[in-house]
């Protein structure tokens, strides 16, 4: 994957844009950890942190401007971060622009930022395991929020053809 990755022009500002992709529950997360490992200096981001709660989805491609435009011009771009607990964003977390940034999450391929993403990486487990992973991490209270999840995740998966556009899928 960091091969692909390192073989294809920047197209962030001076570096690269490695968007991990798929359905909640997939193991994009440890991928990320994985490919950040792999390659020092890189920086990471979660689109967990930038989703306006369960119902975020909608308008994260938006949310995701403050953080890509100013890296796409060299400059150091930053995000509002939600905090999950709180139930609202709070503060803004700064992103320098590195060699290679991954970002990490459902939504992270969408079409408003495609012309910046190096490589698009499609991350997919069956339905069944996905949800005994969301219900291990987040408790069986959050079943209702995780299938309201997983069906916006569909449409948004259908109206931006992510996996279709993917350059990997794992």
């Amino acid at each position: 994957m960091l091969d692909l990755v390192q073989s294809r022009s920047v197209t962030l500002g001076a570096g690269r844009l490695v968007c991990l992709d798929g359905p909640a529950g997939s193991g994009k997360t440890t991928l990320a950890g994985a490919l950040r490992d792999l390659s020092p200096g890189s920086g990471l981001v979660h689109l967990d942190e930038l989703l306006d709660g369960w119902g975020g989805l909608v308008g994260v491609d938006r949310r995701l401007d403050p953080l890509l435009l100013p890296l796409s011009r060299g400059e150091a771009g930053r995000y509002e971060r939600y905090d999950w607990i709180a139930g609202r964003f709070v503060e803004w977390v700064p992103v320098p622009p590195t060699p290679l940034l991954i970002l990490e999450g459902v939504g992270s391929g969408s079409l408003r930022h495609a012309a910046l993403c190096t490589a698009l990486i499609w991350v997919e487990v069956d339905v069944d395991l996905r949800l005994r992973r969301g219900m291990a991490r987040d408790g069986e209270a959050m079943r209702a929020h995780w299938e309201r999840w997983m069906r916006d995740e569909r449409a948004h998966f259908v109206d931006h053809d992510t996996r279709a556009r993917a350059d990997m899928v794992v």
